[in-house]
């Protein structure tokens, strides 16, 4: 993510032209976690499409550690990047590239691939006897009614691009309102309070409030509650690069968000070995919702702060893995979860452990994956835009 000499309505001064890797490499290093998350989901307890007959609790609690903080710090890293990209775009060109970049590939990947993964779907539960509808009564049973869990039924993984771009829209007025005196106020306001010891802890408020507001309404993955959660997030990636001070807080409170971080996470353990914490999640009229929810919030907030700042001192690098990574990394996210799919229905049904059958869907996946882009998707041009690459024209707007 590059950062020229920042404008006079700036928040604070920038001398020189500086890149910031560490965004980068925080959003590669997402989406193979993603990859991972999905590769690994055929063999933990949780529902997914394609789904092991023998299944992991240890695989369950490890992909439940990451749900909490993964996709959360996605979209804070996307906000970051609105942040960056308002520097030099008006919002109509704003808004033009991102639809290119998201809108465009979700609408390709959701008629290219989503039939498939519906279809491998369909026939795995099937054959399983969960299902005895026939694939087109299977295609009709999808009605999310207004939803945006409409983005997950249409392209199965490519929501996330649909809740990027439908941010990225939603969320211009608000930015270009933190642009002007009031909102750099009030910016302003919020990075004092976080030069406080602990005080960039308080974002965790607002997320809180979301929660314990939408989650007894909408309760389902991917529904009002989790689009305006992630919708939060994606904002405050945008405050959290506006003023130097907040990342100098970061910096500074990185043993006691650490310390927050992982005393949240031993709760949440203890939690689920002393109680029920899922159907405490669920059952808004109980004070053990009120409980969990508080803990999961600050646990995914101390941990995105905690990841922040691993990237920050870490990885404030670049070499030739990234630069191949940053062009590689939406066709890998387009075309890894159709591949996982295909590979995991035929792999559970053979008569072999768990130790086998989970490498090999991970490393098969990774490497059908890697061979798509490297042979098909990186040489033929015309399907760049597709699959939300840039093409030499528009290299001049890299981020």
């Amino acid at each position: 993510m590059k950062v020229k000499e920042i404008s006079q309505r700036s928040d604070y001064p920038v001398k020189e032209s500086i890149r910031l890797h560490y965004i980068d490499w925080l959003r590669v290093l997402a989406i193979l976690g993603v990859f991972l998350f999905h590769a690994v989901h055929p063999f933990d307890l949780g529902v997914w499409h394609i789904k092991n007959n023998d299944l992991s609790l240890e695989l369950s609690i490890i992909l439940t550690f990451f749900d909490l903080w993964g996709m959360p710090l996605f979209f804070l890293l996307s906000g970051a990047g609105s942040y960056f990209a308002l520097r030099k775009r008006t919002a109509r060109q704003y808004v033009g590239e991102r639809f290119k970049r998201l809108m465009i590939p979700y609408i390709f990947g959701s008629i290219m691939f989503m039939p498939a993964m519906l279809y491998f779907e369909w026939l795995h539960n099937t054959q399983k006897g969960i299902l005895q509808s026939n694939f087109l009564e299977f295609v009709i049973d999808r009605n999310c009614g207004f939803s945006p869990m409409w983005f997950g039924a249409l392209g199965y993984h490519l929501w996330f691009i649909g809740f990027l771009f439908s941010f990225s829209v939603l969320a211009l007025p608000i930015f270009f309102w933190l642009k002007e005196e009031t909102g750099k106020r009030i910016i302003s306001w919020l990075a004092k309070l976080s030069e406080k010891y602990g005080g960039i802890m308080v974002f965790f408020i607002p997320l809180l409030f979301i929660q314990l507001i939408l989650q007894p309404l909408f309760p389902l993955v991917h529904d009002w509650a989790d689009f305006c959660f992630q919708f939060a997030c994606f904002i405050l990636g945008y405050i959290l690069f506006a003023d130097e001070r907040f990342i100098k807080s970061i910096q500074k409170d990185r043993l006691l968000v650490f310390t927050i971080a992982i005393a949240s996470m031993a709760t949440l353990v203890i939690t689920s070995f002393i109680g029920d914490p899922f159907t405490w999640s669920e059952t808004p009229n109980i004070p053990e919702f009120y409980f969990i929810w508080t803990i999961v919030t600050i646990d995914a907030w101390s941990w995105i702060l905690s990841i922040l700042y691993i990237g920050i001192r870490f990885l404030n690098f670049s070499n030739s893995w990234l630069q191949y990574s940053k062009k590689a990394i939406m066709p890998f996210y387009i075309i890894h979860q159709p591949i996982i799919i295909i590979i995991a229905f035929f792999v559970v049904q053979w008569n072999t452990n768990i130790f086998i059958k989970l490498p090999i869907v991970v490393l098969g996946s990774f490497i059908t994956t890697i061979t798509l882009y490297e042979l098909i998707i990186k040489r033929i041009s015309f399907l760049q835009p597709f699959f939300g690459m840039k093409t030499k024209k528009s290299t001049k707007l890299k981020i």
